[in-house]
């Protein structure tokens, strides 16, 4: 198997000062970066996904602004590979999947941002693709989310989303967890 860090939408609008802050939105940047540098110092796939707002009605992530741009800690270097979108789901219309057919790559370990919309989406969209997914728990933030105005609290919502992702369509591990089995087996995408 051939294993891809896929880093979703790591950009400043989902940071303090940002147009739509994540609770502990630079707790789980500061994870996705120490496996950032594993994938970096094997010579590892990275793919970062960015997200440019093309509805109408939005308030972050718009174009040639600064929260469009990927936070200084994640920062993309030349040779990992940045594809854009405009969907929660990172494959839809975009080249996610003829990338990872070319590159043969069958396995993904995803972090990123928002665990209940394009984390959720994306894990689902790759399952349905027949793509194998790790899902750093620690990696990944959301928010505080709001139904016939009951108060969900964003750490009930991350948990929620990654107990039913674990159920079926993604293996679950904290990074910890994560970069121990790294570790102890044969480098990946070997």
């Amino acid at each position: 198997m051939k294993t891809a860090l896929l880093l979703i939408e790591m950009q400043n609008d989902y940071f303090p000062n940002g147009r739509m802050p994540l609770e502990k939105s630079s707790e789980a940047c500061a994870k996705a970066q120490e496996t950032l540098q594993i994938y970096r110092s094997k010579q590892l796939p990275v793919i970062h996904i960015q997200h440019i707002s093309t509805r109408p009605d939005t308030i972050h992530f718009l174009p040639c602004t600064k929260g469009v741009e990927f936070h200084t800690n994640v920062q993309p270097i030349k040779n990992e590979t940045i594809i854009k979108k405009h969907y929660p789901n990172s494959f839809k219309d975009t080249t996610l999947l003829t990338y990872l057919s070319k590159h043969q790559i069958n396995q993904l370990v995803i972090a990123g941002m928002m665990t209940h919309m394009s984390v959720d989406a994306t894990v689902r969209a790759a399952y349905d693709f027949g793509i194998s997914c790790t899902l750093l728990s620690d990696a990944c933030a959301t928010m505080n989310l709001e139904f016939n105005s009951i108060l969900i609290p964003a750490q009930t919502v991350h948990h929620a989303f990654l107990a039913a992702l674990q159920s079926m369509y993604a293996t679950v591990l904290s990074t910890k967890e994560y970069l121990q089995l790294m570790g102890t087996k044969a480098p990946i995408g070997a």
